[in-house]
């Protein structure tokens, strides 16, 4: 365990880290980051393979026997922000770990039976990259499924070096709902002559935000949160047409469609009742993401080994964020086990979270990162290996 830890130090996965870090791309296409990803694997003698969709790595690291095949993910892809494109989720860490796991396990090769399957992909941030990834036959890439998947996410607010995760739903389900409530336009000083979709906008934002506390249950909860309104262009002016957008979360796939068909009812209403057209699109987005228990539980004896236990938080709250990985979660058991990387000098507490301009991450979780993927991959290799009994 030592030397795994001990080799993963030595692997200097900051320098990756802060080249994928200095050169954000965003989106499905991240040619640099691709380039940065094929030229940091090079040597280690990987079967490796590039997607056609997106700019996606595929990497296999064969065993000394044939045996059954494990799968380790990275997201790859920046933040959009209104001054450029920015690392502000971590994924330019999962990239540095994931590479680091592939050097400690070609370092190991002649120790373990069947391939351990490297995801590097990009898109995650609202591009569905994943399911790119599988259509393009990810899963068949060593022809044998893999037994099951894992994957570590950083948190810009969580202690550094703390591994957390939970068994069943994690992450939420989500989608989008666009409401738009066409009237009649009219001058601000008859609106008798019109008929305004203001005031129905008002109303459905109001009536929605009601939602979750009267018609779900606690205990399954839903967030349904409105973060666009447009409507209009001058004060006398009475718009034609006014415009809602509002996301959509759920810990389960059913519960999130009940929530899209309540929330779409209601603005159906709401615009009868003030004599309005309305469109109502619901948007799928990515499904919740389940981790399976017995490879949470896997994850978490690894940790102990490692790092020792009290490096471990098991059982904590679900986040109603999303992440695409649930797509892969849904065709093969696994886990997406989060990383503290909280930066000295910063509260956990009151630091700047994932996604937020200013967030930051440690680069001191790197070579933990990377051991803790080897460590699991190796794991769950050996318990699927009769030979290895």
């Amino acid at each position: 365990m030592n030397g795994l830890l001990e080799d993963a130090r030595s692997l200097e996965l900051d320098r990756l880290r802060h080249d994928v870090h200095d050169h954000p791309e965003t989106g499905l296409h991240l040619p640099r980051t691709q380039q940065a990803v094929l030229g940091a694997l090079d040597g280690l003698g990987l079967e490796l393979r590039t997607g056609t969709a997106l700019t996606s790595v595929v990497g296999v690291v064969s065993g000394a026997r044939p045996g059954p095949t494990v799968l380790l993910r990275a997201d790859l892809d920046a933040l959009p922000f209104p001054d450029g494109p920015r690392h502000a989720c971590g994924h330019d860490q999962h990239a540095a770990m994931l590479v680091g796991a592939a050097y400690l396990l070609a370092a190991r090769r002649d120790r373990f039976a069947g391939d351990v399957l490297l995801m590097f992909q990009p898109g995650e941030e609202g591009h569905d990259g994943a399911r790119l990834m599988l259509e393009e036959g990810l899963l068949d890439t060593t022809g044998s499924r893999p037994v099951a998947a894992y994957a570590l996410h950083s948190s810009a607010s969580a202690p550094a070096g703390q591994f957390s995760n939970t068994a069943g739903p994690a992450l939420a389900a989500n989608g989008t709902l666009t409401v738009t409530f066409h009237g009649a336009g009219g001058h601000g000083a008859w609106p008798h002559r019109a008929r305004d979709p203001i005031p129905a906008v008002a109303e459905l934002v109001t009536a929605l935000s009601a939602v979750p506390a009267r018609r779900f249950d606690p205990f399954d909860p839903v967030v349904l949160t409105v973060g666009s309104v447009h409507a209009g262009t001058r004060p006398n002016i009475v718009p034609a047409q006014a415009r809602i957008e509002a996301t959509l979360r759920a810990l389960s796939d059913d519960t999130l469609a009940r929530l899209a068909a309540v929330a779409e009812r209601i603005a159906h209403g709401i615009g009868a009742a003030h004599d309005l057209e309305v469109r109502a699109e619901y948007t799928a987005g990515y499904p919740a993401t389940v981790n399976d228990g017995a490879e949470a539980d896997l994850v978490g004896a690894a940790v102990a080994d490692l790092f020792g236990a009290a490096r471990f938080l098991r059982g904590g709250r679900p986040a109603l964020v999303s992440d695409d990985i649930g797509r892969v979660l849904a065709e093969i058991p696994g886990v997406m086990t989060g990383l503290g990387a909280c930066p000295p000098g910063r509260d956990p507490a009151t630091a700047p979270g994932n996604h937020a301009p200013d967030a930051a991450f440690d680069d001191s979780v790197l070579p933990d990162g990377a051991a803790l993927l080897a460590e699991v991959a190796l794991r769950r290799l050996a318990a699927a290996d009769p030979a290895a009994g």
